[in-house]
């Protein structure tokens, strides 16, 4: 090991809490990155906030939306539970985005002494911007009743808690929620008032790591790298995933919140009733080798295995509910073990003229940046939707109008994925989820 640390007791329990709209299945990787350097995997906790996306207006009540003090109180019960579970008198904090805001609010209202460190990345601790013309009371508004009150110096002239060891990770200028303008809201007109530095917090570690992305700031290699020297005061070992024989597979199934105005809103909750299948695949064709490997019908704890993965074999999730597509989750092999694979089922996409059906390649832990990444969907290298400049889109689609059934490959910086374009028309939906 790199490190001093030996014993059990020697290593805090991290707690991981995810973004805005995401899940704890965005902490694979890095859960990994620390089993593979020696951390315990029963000290990896990563939660999941059951409403995850913020509320348009922090005060006012929003049908399948949480608020800040939500989100904050639910941390401070799973840190509760982690104390309690591992009998540690501290947990260590890790966060990206939103999250880095629920801890900051967690630590203000007197959660200082449960907490040794607390790692922010990508958190707009500033603001994604700060005109009161724009969602005033939103927990993302600068100038809004949350960050406020949080970014109100202390005595000592600090931003943060004291107390508590503090670190913030961010990008130099690829951050899509750092920009000068609304560009990524929406909005190029609004000229948010944010600068690239709008993570960093007075009286914390300002770490910047140059050319990563939003969520990069958390989730990649760079940012797992900085973590652990902050936590054990030396460098990893690796940044290599070690590989198990037989991967143990596991997580939860969640489907859409309330429909809303919004109509497509995640959830975070078990959608109980939901049958899941799993299937090796030809890595070259995507077609299904054999029968599936694991069924199983959802229950009230959401989880839809366990399930031990043959090593080295590419996998296809099949998720069928009520009121849902038939949705098809095609995975690269899974190196090592995870109770973090969670699926969600989507709502049926309305079909489309000449359209046989819709692949969609998605990144969850980072976006696609044609000026450093090599990304490649059905053919297309880069594909057309995703932009140029900061990067900020996380999924591509490819749009098949020969033929149904047929293979669809992709690709992002060597990891290669290929999956069946299942029809449209008969209510399925693919996607081609990465790793990496």
């Amino acid at each position: 090991m790199s490190t001093s640390l030996r014993a059990l007791s020697d290593f805090p329990p991290l707690v991981f809490v995810h973004g805005n709209g995401d899940t704890a299945a965005l902490w694979i990787t890095t859960c990994w990155r620390f089993e593979s350097n020696g951390w315990p995997a029963e000290r990896l906790h990563a939660i999941d906030l059951p409403y995850p996306l913020a509320r348009d207006d922090d005060r006012v009540d929003q049908p399948g939306r949480s608020s800040s003090a939500e989100h904050r109180d639910f941390l401070a019960a799973e840190v509760d539970r982690v104390l309690a579970t591992t009998g540690a008198s501290k947990v260590a904090l890790v966060a990206n985005s939103r999250g880095g805001l629920a801890v900051r609010n967690y630590l203000a209202h007197g959660g200082a002494s449960k907490v040794s460190h607390a790692i922010l990345g990508g958190t707009p601790n500033h603001g994604v911007w700060t005109s009161l013309d724009y969602l005033p009371g939103n927990e993302f508004n600068g100038a809004g009743p949350l960050l406020s009150v949080l970014n109100r110096p202390g005595p000592d002239g600090h931003e943060v808690t004291p107390g508590v060891r503090w670190m913030t990770l961010r990008s130099d200028v690829n951050d899509k929620y750092c920009q000068p303008t609304g560009a990524w809201l929406g909005l190029p007109e609004l000229h948010t008032g944010t600068r690239h530095d709008g993570p960093a917090l007075r009286g914390a570690l300002d770490v910047v790591l140059p050319g990563v992305d939003h969520r990069e700031t958390s989730f990649g290699p760079a940012a797992f790298a900085r973590t652990w020297e902050f936590l054990t005061g030396a460098p990893p070992a690796t940044l290599t995933i070690a590989a198990e024989d037989r991967p143990r597979l596991d997580g939860k199934v969640a489907g859409m919140g309330v429909d809303n105005r919004h109509g497509r809103d995640p959830s975070n909750l078990p959608l109980v009733g939901a049958r899941v299948s799993v299937y090796a695949t030809n890595a070259r064709t995507g077609e299904r080798e054999g029968p599936p490997l694991h069924v199983r019908t959802v229950g009230a704890d959401g989880r839809w295995g366990p399930f031990d993965a043959p090593a080295g074999t590419p996998l296809e999730f099949v998720i069928e509910a009520e009121g849902y597509a038939v949705t098809h989750v095609y995975r690269s092999p899974f190196p090592r073990s995870s109770s973090l694979v969670n699926l969600r089922a989507e709502r049926p996409l309305r079909p489309q003229a000449g359209v046989q059906a819709l692949v969609t390649l998605s990144r969850p832990r980072g976006y696609f940046d044609r000026r450093r990444d090599t990304i490649a969907l059905d053919g297309a290298s880069p594909p057309a939707d995703v932009p140029p400049g900061t990067a900020g889109v996380s999924a591509c689609v490819a749009r098949v109008t020969d033929r149904p059934h047929r293979p669809v490959p992709g690709e992002f910086n060597g990891e290669r994925i290929t999956g069946l374009a299942w029809p449209l028309a008969d209510g399925h939906v693919v996607t081609l989820e990465l790793h990496h």
